[in-house]
């Protein structure tokens, strides 16, 4: 599946959020070893020196981390990865309810209408 990059902002941050979405969703494992630089590129179509630097990001922040010869793992702090669900959730939350006002709506018929939305789901 091709990733959706834009051209409004840094390719290597979408590559980061779009890795990071990957491993709070679950389908990079904590402990689990990262496809290669190659790999993740020639999925993402992007050049190998761009998905670098997004990987040397997330190393830096500590979500993945490197084994010298044998590639780069997801982190196994449980802490770490729920606090980043929690604040990409929220993330989603602040846009959904901005993108909501701009279309009129109230902060209570925002809520209600979630409410009604959830009863039908199964």
């Amino acid at each position: 599946m091709p990733w959706e990059l834009q051209n409004d902002r840094p390719i290597y941050l979408q590559l980061m959020e779009q890795i990071r979405q990957d491993i709070v969703s679950g389908k990079y494992k904590p402990g689990k070893k990262l496809p290669s630089v190659r790999e993740l590129a020639l999925d993402a179509a992007v050049n190998p020196n761009t998905m670098q630097k997004a990987l040397s990001e997330l190393e830096r922040s500590g979500l993945v981390y490197s084994q010298r010869t044998s590639g780069r793992y997801i982190t196994e702090d449980e802490t770490m990865l729920n606090q980043l669900k929690h604040e990409l959730a929220v993330t989603h939350i602040r846009q959904f309810f901005g993108k909501m006002k701009q279309l009129g709506f109230e902060h209570e018929e925002i809520l209600s209408l979630i409410q009604e939305l959830a009863k039908e789901e199964p």
